[in-house]
């Protein structure tokens, strides 16, 4: 049975810092892709990143460019996003989620199967 589990999220103040971690165990895809999106309450799901099992293609969203990096430990199973001078908009729960999606479709949720159960995150003004 495949699980992704997120942990790392919580409050903090704009400007600051969190780091996410997903901890994936069980048979996911050979290779799989991992991302990062999230949801705002009364927003829909948004892509905010996404890595090739090599490291070698990512995808982030605009609104994250330049202030959020996805990376992954393939030894461990784990994947995580460095989240960096975060702003109130950045206030959403995070999932991390897994696939094989081709590197066009890399934002598009409906390309990945298995997901986590999502973590806060809340940065205050």
């Amino acid at each position: 049975q495949v699980q992704l589990v997120e942990s790392g999220g919580g409050l903090v103040q704009a400007g600051g810092s969190l780091t996410l971690t997903c901890a994936v165990s069980g048979r996911t895809f050979n290779r799989p892709v991992m991302a990062w999106f999230r949801q705002a309450p009364g927003k829909e799901r948004e892509s905010v990143a996404a890595l090739s099992w090599s490291g070698a293609v990512t995808y982030y969203a605009d609104s994250v460019k330049g202030r959020f990096t996805i990376s992954r430990d393939n030894a461990k199973n784990t994947v995580y996003l460095q989240m960096n001078y975060l702003k109130p908009e950045d206030t959403a729960v995070y999932y991390c989620a897994s696939g094989n999606p081709i590197p066009t479709y890399y934002y598009a949720g409906r390309a990945y199967t298995y997901w986590g159960q999502g973590t806060q995150v809340t940065v205050s003004s």
